[in-house]
Formats: structure tokens, C-alpha cells, sequence
């Protein structure tokens, strides 16, 4: 802070937007809703074929609008973040929210030397109604040195989608312009590098909505086999990706450090029951998936022991169970909205879930 008591340094908001018309509104709202003193919004919009360039239009004057053709949404992170100006940036995603109080408890632990601060974001449905759900589930708070050893033998650590980070500006010149090295989603490269190129700091409670409303990239409202595919493909570019930054540290990560992940592996073994013969991984199987679950139970990587326990015995049971039923638990695995509600209330009075 300054010595008049007002703020250092300001918050730059990037709203990567593409057919979304339904939704950009309210994200802008949210972004100009911050309560910050100096907040530059910015919308790129990439090439939508909807209403929503209509939609942005009537926020001019107050953010920043770049209409571009449609380039995916790398470039939309590229474009943005050249016409970023402050030392905080947050890629709002254009279906999720912010909370007006993010950037106060952002700056209550900002210092040099940080990479990004995560926040956890609460489940909303396309009505924005809540899913009963937070992500991720942090048990404790962990410390940057804590992140940094789990991404480094694991390439896990508890940490939000793009929406529920604040970057350090300082970062993101580390690593921009993006390819598409660590695959297609903007907010890749910025998660897996974070651990190794400054401290990540961790705020334990709700700042943000994350919608899940069926067309999210990343997001799962029903069983999509080639959602699974490409979730494991995406894994192993990033696993790729944060070997080489690593290495730009000193810091040597293993060939095979993805599967003690115990974020991953569920993934994979979802993918190669859902469709073995697509599977992305030649040779693969339950029994090698099951192994490595196993192994993994006993790495740090940010989960508590229940939660491990519960993927321990998912796993266990997903591997041999007939086809229907192991679908059924993947189902309720990746689509809380799906779950029972017996099971919702077991898994939340076991602390599975908080």
C-alpha cells in the first residue's frame, strides 16, 4: 500500500469470451462489481457467432473490447494479457463470476515473489443456482513450498480452474505468449508453470462461481467418453510442459511422475472403462491403473486420507465391478450433480467433501 493508505497496484480482468451471449453479461457484471479502487476490465471477444458481440457492446466505455476472428482461446489469453496493464491478472472465464471482496483478500497476501493466489469457487448451474459443491477441496492450507514438492513429484496440487486464480503480472511474462505446448485451454499453461516460477498462495474459502451447465470445456454435466480422452491427453501435454519449466529451475521431474496423481488417474481409468479401444494410452489397464492408484496413496499431494481412502476404494471398485455398475460410480464420481443424495450427505459427514 501506499502511504496515502491507497492501493500499490491495480487488477487487470480478462474475459476470453466465444458464443457465450447467455452468460458475458453477467460476467462483466461481476468484474466491474470488484471492489478495488483501480480495475481494468478487458472482454475478448473471439469471434462468436451469437448475440454476445451485442451483448459486449452495451459495456462500452466502461471495459476495454477487442472483437477479434475466431482464434481459440489461447490467442483470446494473448490478446488480453498484451493489453493487461496492472500487476494483478485474473482470466475470468466468461461463464463463471467473481466475488466484489476477491481483490481485498487477494491484496491482504500479495508479495513479491508470488505467482498466483488461488481461491476456492462454489458450483453453480446455468441458472446460477449452487451445485451444493466447492472446488478444489483444500484440507488445511498448504504452503508454497508444500505446492511446489506435490507438483514437482506428482505434477498435482489442489488448485482451482482458471477463474479462482489471481496472477502476478511479473509471472505470466515468464510464460506468454502461449502455445499450444500444454494443449488448448488458456488457463493450462498458467496452472502448471505457477509452482515453479513463484510461490502459490492459498485463500481457503469461496471468491468465485464456476458454472457447470453442460458446455463447459473442462466442466463434466454428463458422461462425455471423449471428455475423459481429452483430459487425459491434456494431462500429459501439461505434464510435459511443466517438466520443461522445472527444469528452467533446477528442479528435475520424473518421466512417470503423472501417474502418482491422484487427480489424474481417476481420469484415466474413466476414459479406458468407459472406451477401452479409444483409450489414449496403448497397453493400458485396469489392473496397471489400480497399481498405480495404490502407489499414489501414499504420496503428499494436498488430499486429506479421507479423501484418498474414498478414491482408494472408487478405484477398487470401479476396476472390478461390471461394466453398468463401474459406470454408475463414475458417474457420481465426475458429476456431483448426479449423486445421490445419501451419498452426498456420507461423503460430507466423512470430510470426503466440504
Amino acid at each position: 500500500m501506499l502511504a496515502n493508505g491507497e492501493p500499490s497496484f491495480g487488477l487487470s480482468i480478462i474475459i476470453p469470451n466465444y458464443n457465450y451471449q447467455e452468460f458475458i453479461g453477467l460476467a462483466i457484471d461481476s468484474a466491474l462489481a470488484v471492489d478495488w479502487p483501480r480495475v481494468q476490465v478487458i472482454v475478448v471477444d473471439d469471434g462468436s457467432t451469437d448475440r454476445s458481440r451485442e451483448v459486449i457492446e452495451g459495456y462500452r466505455g466502461r471495459v476495454q473490447i477487442v472483437h477479434q476472428a475466431n482464434a481459440g482461446q489461447l490467442e483470446a489469453y494473448n490478446v488480453g494479457f498484451r493489453l493487461a496493464t496492472e500487476e494483478v491478472v485474473i482470466f475470468l472465464d466468461s461463464d463463471d463470476l467473481l466475488e466484489p471482496q476477491v481483490m481485498r483478500e487477494v491484496a491482504s497476501l500479495w508479495r513479491p515473489g508470488v505467482s498466483k493466489v488461488q481461491y476456492r469457487m462454489r458450483t453453480i448451474d446455468a441458472g446460477g443456482q449452487p451445485l451444493g459443491n466447492v472446488i478444489p477441496q483444500f484440507h488445511g492450507v498448504p504452503t508454497p513450498e508444500d505446492i511446489r514438492h506435490w507438483a514437482a513429484t506428482t505434477t498435482a496440487y489442489p488448485t482451482p480452474p482458471g477463474s479462482g486464480n489471481a496472477y502476478a503480472r511479473a509471472y505470466l511474462a515468464q510464460i506468454f505468449p502461449l502455445d499450444d505446448s500444454c494443449g488448448r485451454p488458456g488457463d493450462a499453461s498458467c496452472l502448471a508453470a505457477a509452482p515453479f516460477l513463484g510461490d502459490v498462495l492459498t485463500i481457503p474459502h469461496v471468491l468465485g462461481c464456476y458454472r457447470i451447465h453442460g458446455r463447459n470445456d473442462g466442466a463434466a454435466s454428463r458422461l462425455d467418453v471423449k471428455q475423459f480422452q481429452l483430459h487425459v491427453v491434456r494431462a500429459q501435454q501439461r505434464h510435459a510442459y511443466a517438466r520443461r519449466i522445472a527444469q528452467r529451475v533446477g528442479i528435475d521431474i520424473k518421466p512417470d511422475a503423472i501417474n502418482g496423481s491422484l487427480s489424474y488417474l481417476p481420469y484415466r481409468l474413466a476414459s479406458l472403462r468407459l472406451e477401452p479401444q479409444t483409450h489414449p494410452i496403448p497397453g493400458d489397464s485396469a489392473g496397471a491403473v489400480w497399481l498405480d492408484v495404490v502407489q499414489a496413496l501414499f504420496k503428499p499431494q494436498g488430499m486429506s486420507a479421507k479423501g484418498k481412502t474414498a478414491i482408494g476404494v472408487w478405484t477398487t471398485l470401479v476396476a472390478l465391478l461390471p461394466r453398468k455398475a463401474g459406470n454408475r460410480l463414475i458417474l457420481w464420481r465426475f458429476v456431483p450433480a448426479a449423486r445421490p443424495q445419501a451419498l452426498r450427505t456420507a461423503l460430507s459427514r466423512l470430510g470426503v467433501i466440504r
